[in-house]
């Protein structure tokens, strides 16, 4: 269909595939829009043409398998398509589940961008449970190879990404970090003669905030604290710089939560796959990263012409993610009727080299 080759080609913008490969991932884009669900069954009966569902299943099958891909292009494929102008604020976070007596266990990182993350990186710890420092700084050190220090605005993370050596790395190598602790971390008081919580150093009413005046040592690392009370007690927050702004840099961080919560129940049900091969899974990861970025930048330009209405708490009435992928879903199960009108699903296509 032309529709197919249309798309493929503009994806053959960044990614330097064979001809067949990029067609049957754009065929696979599509009927990911059609059915929102990347079980392959359920993929394989949204593809056009004239082929069995068997079929398509079977080369859909096969891609999985057989064919390799390079992690650091699909992240600068996804960073050139995707990713802000400027420097990048970087959230890391897993996401998890089982699947019979498997566990899988994503590591990603991800740029946060309006309201939501940008996923660049997503390695399989072939474990469950949190990752180690050894991990998280071979994951740093992959983006920096190819990115560079000076894209990282600041980076963010909750309280299982911890510890003396990790810290110590982020500050080694001059990346400014905002990442919240837990509530029992010890440190010295005042005094420097007794450690105790470190909850104890922030005597605050709800919604209060507070920044320590001087740095604290934790892990044996010096570093800044911040803290404010929520409803479930206290946000203590570890900053390598002194700053008022810790807190808000830190509900950045919620981006990445946005995305997984795209990636499964609000938009393609990742957990629906029934593949535990950890390189078959980074290349679902990979399309469902694709298809989730494009379904961000249509309902940002969506958004950009005709604004979202806004609840009165403040909020969206429908995320942008929802928006896009909403015009790229009636797009694609119509496109008798959108291809010879306006030609809008062309128009949508060029959105993905949109800058």
């Amino acid at each position: 269909m032309r529709e197919v080759s249309s798309l493929a080609a503009e994806l053959k913008d960044v990614l330097c595939w064979h001809q067949a490969r990029m067609l049957l991932l754009a065929q696979f884009m599509l009927a990911l829009l059609k059915v929102r669900t990347i079980n392959l069954t359920q993929v394989a009966q949204g593809f056009s043409g004239s082929a069995l569902p068997s079929s398509n299943y079977k080369r859909l099958q096969r891609f999985i398998k057989d064919f390799k891909i390079d992690s650091e292009d699909c992240a600068k494929a996804i960073a050139k398509w995707f990713c802000p102008q400027g420097k990048w604020i970087l959230c890391l976070d897993r996401t998890n589940w089982k699947f019979g007596k498997v566990d899988i266990n994503f590591l990603v990182l991800a740029v946060a961008y309006r309201g939501v993350a940008i996923p660049l990186y997503w390695p399989l710890l072939e474990k469950k449970g949190n990752s180690n420092t050894e991990e998280r700084i071979a994951l740093l050190n992959r983006f920096v190879n190819t990115f560079g220090i000076e894209k990282i605005d600041y980076f963010t993370a909750d309280r299982e990404f911890r510890g003396g050596e990790w810290f110590r790395y982020l500050i080694q190598h001059n990346i400014p970090f905002c990442i919240r602790i837990p509530n029992n971390t010890k440190v010295c008081n005042n005094h420097k003669n007794i450690q105790l919580p470190v909850s104890r150093l922030f005597n605050l009413a709800l919604q209060e905030e507070m920044v320590l005046r001087k740095p604290r040592k934790i892990w044996g690392v010096e570093v800044y604290l911040s803290c404010i009370i929520g409803s479930k007690g206290h946000v203590i927050i570890a900053s390598s710089e002194k700053t008022k702004e810790a807190i808000r840099k830190y509900r950045v961080r919620w981006s990445i939560e946005t995305l997984f919560g795209c990636l499964k129940t609000r938009g393609f049900n990742l957990e629906d796959t029934h593949i535990t091969h950890p390189v078959r899974l980074q290349k679902i990861f990979f399309i469902l990263a694709l298809v989730f970025c494009w379904s961000l930048k249509v309902g940002t330009q969506e958004h950009d012409i005709k604004p979202i209405k806004r609840k009165k708490h403040g909020r969206l009435s429908h995320s942008i993610f929802r928006v896009g992928l909403n015009i790229l879903q009636k797009i694609v199960l119509n496109l008798g009727e959108y291809t010879s009108r306006n030609n809008q699903f062309n128009q949508v296509v060029k959105v993905l080299s949109c800058t």
